[in-house]
């Protein structure tokens, strides 16, 4: 595999043009191209790792032929692909699907698993020698001072960093977390200085994550190329915009993706108060459909405090209160998550975001009421929220702990929840409103509650209670 280019110099031309036709036709696999992409079982021993570099030697941003997503397809789905894109062979020709390396159609590139692992050995031992002689020129340029021989170190530093770039998406496409490949990229773009460089990064690594969406090297080289480009680029607003859109798109495919997620929340500190506004009203609607993956709600609750923060530092309030604002987002926030609750039931999400709500509302809506900022009518008002706001907690929780006799898990995963929630509010409280809390509360009803529902953990609940007990002597 190694030596295929020069065991069959005739075949890797045929592939490579194949291959170059396929990537300027956007109807992909189709016709006499179709017919390129078939190779026999004899063949496919001798296939052309440049065939796949020369379809992706360098993204172009706005390229409708250009692929944006890359999966391994086995041989055997070759000829169903075909079929549902309108262009299956005649019958007598249907095992020649399975003989196909590559299929291409509406922007996605599918690659047979039958040349990964051959494919990815040749990509590998060409990016290695690139990166030998990177490294090599660059020593030999340190400490060679001869004028003469300047402009043949930069042509051939030239070619070799075309080839580095070239092979290492090639292996990246078929090994995403091959650290050495990401690094040297990042060497080469920096000493390109071009922002157009950075720009087809993203288009790579997005390519990347189109099959790998969990791949730590992919998200940490977005990071690193988004931190470049924000020293260099106007229009990073626009950018930031379309990198939360390639999160939403990744953890609808991916679910529980704590990787996408936490890349959104890492791109909070460069958005604009409108774009912060706008993401928290869109981000609701994808919470509504997903109320089990707390990775939106955390995400959420980012958002919430960096528009504190901007706002407290616009109005140089950050030691002596918050705008009404504010307040109003805060308290938008808890009916909604209370609506949540009731609607979705045992979803230990929302009862988690409950608490970040709960615990903010507390220290710095209920417990300092020096430092509101607003008209006096909406100050008094939330002065004396603080009763409200705790009958409106009580209310809840008798709510989520009926258990009907035909119950499912979920009544009883919804009642341990708000047991827990309320054990837990106890204890962040003012000390001089806990007493006339746990009086209309009784918290001896919360442990018998907490071991009907689950009776295997009543040596835990009896810990929490002690220590809800200790906290009040």
């Amino acid at each position: 595999m190694e030596n295929c280019c020069l065991g069959a110099p005739s075949l890797c031309q045929f592939c490579l043009r194949s291959l170059q036709l396929s990537s300027g036709n956007k109807k992909g696999v189709n016709g006499n191209i179709k017919g390129a992409l078939i190779f026999s079982n004899q063949q496919s021993d001798d296939f052309n790792l440049y065939g796949l570099t020369s379809l992706h030697e360098r993204p172009r941003r706005g390229n409708r032929n250009q692929s944006d997503e890359v999966g391994f397809v086995h041989p055997s789905q070759f000829f169903k692909l075909n079929e549902e894109a309108g262009h299956s062979l005649p019958s007598s020709d249907s095992t020649a699907d399975e003989n196909s390396v590559f299929w291409n159609e509406d922007h996605k590139l599918g690659i047979s698993t039958q040349v990964l692992l051959p494919l990815y050995k040749a990509s590998k031992d060409a990016f290695m020698t690139a990166n030998r002689q990177f490294k090599e020129l660059n020593s030999t340029s340190d400490v060679s001072g001869a004028e003469n021989s300047l402009c043949t170190s930069l042509s051939l530093d030239d070619s070799i960093e075309s080839a580095i770039m070239k092979h290492s998406r090639a292996l990246l496409l078929l090994s995403c977390d091959f650290g050495t490949a990401w690094h040297s990229r990042k060497i080469v773009v920096l000493e390109k200085h071009k922002l157009s460089s950075l720009l087809d990064e993203l288009l790579l690594s997005a390519l990347v994550l189109s099959y790998s969406p969990k791949s730590e090297y992919a998200w940490s080289h977005r990071k690193w190329v988004i931190k470049s480009i924000s020293e260099k680029c106007s229009t990073l607003p626009e950018i930031v915009t379309k990198e939360s859109e390639l999160v939403e798109k990744i953890a609808e495919k991916s679910k529980m993706n704590y990787r996408a997620w936490n890349h959104r929340c890492w791109l909070v500190s460069y958005m604009t108060r409108e774009q912060l506004l706008h993401e928290l009203k869109r981000s609701r609607n994808w919470a509504n459909l997903h109320v089990a993956d707390h990775s939106c709600f955390h995400y959420r609750s980012q958002l919430m405090l960096k528009i504190l923060e901007d706002r407290c530092y616009e109005q140089e309030i950050s030691s002596s209160g918050y705008s009404v604002e504010i307040y109003l987002l805060w308290k938008d926030e808890l009916d909604w998550d209370e609506m949540l609750i009731k609607r979705y039931i045992g979803r230990e999400a929302l009862w988690l975001h409950r608490r970040f709500l709960s615990l903010f509302w507390i220290k710095h809506f209920l417990t300092d009421h020096t430092g509101l900022s607003g008209h006096g009518k909406q100050k008094t008002s939330m002065n004396n929220d603080f009763s409200v706001f705790m009958d409106n907690e009580l209310h809840l929780l008798h709510s989520c702990s009926i258990i009907p006799d035909n119950s499912f898990d979920d009544y009883q995963a919804q009642a341990m929840h708000s047991a827990t929630y309320m054990l837990w509010l106890i204890k962040q409280i003012p000390d001089s409103c806990r007493i006339e809390l746990q009086e209309k509360l009784k918290t001896e009803n919360l442990k018998a509650l907490l071991n009907k529902v689950c009776p295997e953990r009543s040596s835990t609940w009896d810990c929490l209670m002690g220590y809800v007990e200790a906290s009040d002597h």
